[in-house]
């Protein structure tokens, strides 16, 4: 999954310098039935991996070894097929799309990587070219950004996850490989969508890696498994698992799909990430943790055993607050990155708009789309002489664009900004939040706020914002 760019992106329209095919749709109704279940989240990563349960998979396979599901199914393979296909390359292209940022056209040479992109836009008789007579592997950049059943299936991964899914398909000629022995950051499955394709896996050298690296032969050893996958197969390796792929002899040519999640989302990522907020609040009531350090540390002059007994102390008392419960942990910026840049809610623009009537005191409300919703507690974001406040921020992701997911940002810095900074509530009203997020439904009136112009002012801004219903 590639990381996310701060790199603009153009406005997609029509080629000057070629004739393309009418445009597609991106909203499309599938001709093929599809074997998964999309009444939530978790049914439907429960379908993806079937016949496996999702609670053996999560005990057994998550973060420890391969699993290769075996799929004899020909519905199974007609749906995965329908996902993406070669056939689809030509229509996609008059979308304007670039090369590095869309598509990446490789070939492995003697264990290294070949890019044989061309410059700027990408023709599709040029990429037919690069795949027949270069035998080179097509590379293409999320998809969900143009199929609308793969933002589908993404969206509602996501929110199973809780975390960004991005996608990539890889299109591979016979007797071909397109990319080196690698691993990733990344968890992987991969769904066979055309023809076969060889998999060679390897014991992970860094187990669970936190960054993508090229790996030597000889640090590889011998394979631990070797695969053939075949249309509508799936397979999934933990992040670290080296591995390479290509297509065998007497296969015109193999499509398959990789959806990829868990990148930078470990324990260490979420210490990082909420240590700034844990110790500048226990430096507010613990003077020792404001009182200055040695002279001449900075210098390297003031260092001894100390200083480390010191910062130790310090940490063991943090440490025993988060372990008694008496010490908040506030993840923002893992939560402000994940709600700003994933999938908005699958499905047409209008479902995205306030809906039915305005919430009063005497309604009945419940919240929508709450896995489209976090809730921060963090510091005003106004800069004011005025002590440090803490708010509660609601972000959602409605207003996302599928367009750019994964590929970088094209909002310029007033509308990031804004995107990003939410719904702003008082602190004296996170406990009404949570109440209405814990609930299925709840009465206006039983909102824990002081007032009755403070309840019905609350429900009002969410749905306002299309996150609240009246029932």
């Amino acid at each position: 999954m590639p990381k996310k760019s701060k790199a603009k992106t153009a406005k997609r329209g029509s080629s000057v310098d070629e004739q393309p095919p009418p445009k597609q749709s991106k909203v499309t109704h599938m001709d093929t039935q599809s074997p998964l279940c999309f009444d939530s989240p978790a049914r439907l990563f429960e379908s993806l991996i079937q016949p496996m349960g999702t609670e053996q998979f999560f005990s057994e396979y998550w973060e420890k070894k391969p699993l290769h599901l075996q799929r004899s199914d020909p519905d199974t393979a007609s749906y995965y097929q329908s996902l993406f296909q070669l056939a689809d390359l030509p229509s996609l292209c008059s979308e304007d799309l670039e090369y590095c940022r869309d598509v990446n056209v490789v070939r492995c040479i003697n264990g290294k990587k070949k890019v044989l992109n061309k410059q700027g836009r990408v023709k599709s008789g040029a990429l037919n070219k690069s795949f027949v007579q270069n035998k080179a592997t097509i590379q293409f950049h999320q998809p969900q950004r143009f199929k609308d059943e793969l933002w589908r299936i993404q969206e509602k991964l996501e929110c199973f996850f809780g975390g960004l899914v991005g996608s990539n398909v890889y299109i591979t000629p016979q007797e071909s490989q397109g990319l080196p022995p690698h691993y990733d950051d990344v968890e992987v499955f991969i769904l066979q969508l055309e023809g076969q394709k060889r998999w060679r896996l390897y014991a992970p050298t860094v187990p669970l890696a936190a960054e993508y690296s090229l790996e030597s032969e000889e640090r590889m050893g011998s394979p631990t498994h070797e695969i053939l996958l075949k249309a509508g197969d799936l397979l999934y390796f933990p992040r670290g698992t080296i591995h390479q792929a290509s297509t065998p002899a007497g296969v015109d040519h193999s499509t398959h799909l990789t959806l990829s999640t868990y990148q930078r989302m470990s324990w260490g990522d979420l210490l990082l990430d909420i240590f700034p907020s844990l110790l500048s609040d226990r430096s507010k009531t613990e003077v020792s943790l404001r009182e200055g350090m040695p002279r001449g540390l900075m210098l390297g002059h003031g260092e001894s055993p100390d200083t480390g007994r010191t910062l130790a102390a310090g940490l063991r008392a943090l440490a025993d607050e988060l372990e008694n419960g008496t010490r908040d942990v506030r993840s923002t910026h893992m939560k402000r990155d994940f709600i700003t840049n994933r999938l908005p809610p699958h499905g047409p623009q209008e479902l995205l708009e306030p809906s039915g009537k305005i919430p009063a005191l005497e309604d009945m409300v419940c919240l929508r789309f709450k896995d489209h919703m976090v809730m921060t507690v963090e510091s005003r974001q106004e800069k004011t002489d005025e002590a440090t406040e803490l708010v509660v921020f609601v972000l959602h992701s409605l207003k996302n664009q599928r367009e750019i997911h994964m590929v970088g940002d094209s909002c310029d810095e007033e509308e990031e900004q804004e995107l990003s900074r939410g719904l702003q509530f008082p602190l004296s009203h996170l406990q009404a939040l949570q109440q209405l997020q814990q609930a299925e439904q709840l009465a206006v009136a039983q909102l824990q706020l002081p007032t009755q112009e403070a309840k019905v002012s609350l429900v009002l801004a969410l749905w306002s914002e299309s996150l609240l219903v009246v029932l």
